[in-house]
């Protein structure tokens, strides 16, 4: 059976050249794909930056999510960081 061909970085529109994707876009783009389990785009997303640069960029992604969720709850950032992963109150 054929594989389909991969699929092709996308091309600046002034250089023609693959566009270059930043850690935060990597990071992003990640998440998302994990939240919506799909393996194709997140597998996609990590090859973007290197593992520490997306590492780097999930953790603040996930700092900024927690401190935007705790406001909106008038909760601390631990007390919605436990909630979301299902521990119990410290």
């Amino acid at each position: 059976m054929r594989q389909p061909p991969a699929p092709r970085p996308p091309v600046g529109a002034a250089s023609g050249r693959p566009r270059q994707h930043n850690l935060f876009e990597a990071a992003a783009a990640y998440v998302a794909a994990c939240a919506e389990n799909d393996f194709e785009r997140s597998a996609e997303a990590s090859r973007w930056v290197s593992p520490e640069a997306l590492s780097f960029g999930v953790n603040e992604l996930a700092c900024r999510a927690v401190i935007a969720l705790a406001r909106e709850r008038d909760e601390s950032p631990q007390t919605v960081a436990r909630t979301l992963l299902g521990l119990p109150p410290a």
